[in-house]
């Protein structure tokens, strides 16, 4: 694992979570569940996330390919599922206010699962594994 990826690549998560925070706000104030707005929220983090971490966190410097398009939205998808079933069981089982909710689901999941999977995106020679 190399400090610098894993250091750019949490800075972009950051920069994402932050457009997934907002959106998350934005759409449960005005009513959509909680399980649906983690998702579209998520998604839209994901548009922030790939743009930063392929061309800052991992130095990709190759065209956008579909493959490459399809392995993110995988991992995107995932992401999204993951973030939403997490959602669900921290703010809404346990009660835990939606931003803070947001914030330890995003680590954990960021830790567990985005990292790992967005190497296999970004990097050349561990994208034949996902």
């Amino acid at each position: 694992m190399q400090k610098r990826q894993v250091m750019a690549s949490g800075i972009g998560g950051g920069l994402a979570t932050l457009v997934d925070v907002g959106t998350l706000v934005l759409q449960t104030r005005h009513g959509t569940p909680v399980p649906v707005a983690a998702f579209i929220s998520a998604a839209l983090g994901a548009c922030v996330g790939f743009t930063f971490n392929k061309y800052v966190a991992f130095r990709d410097r190759s065209s956008i390919s579909a493959s490459q398009l399809g392995r993110f939205g995988i991992v995107a998808m995932v992401t999204a599922l993951v973030m939403a079933l997490a959602m669900e069981i921290v703010a809404v089982k346990l009660r835990v206010p939606t931003v803070l909710a947001k914030l330890i689901c995003s680590a954990l999941v960021f830790v567990g699962w985005t990292y790992p999977a967005q190497r296999r995106v970004f990097v050349p020679s561990l994208q034949e594994s996902l």
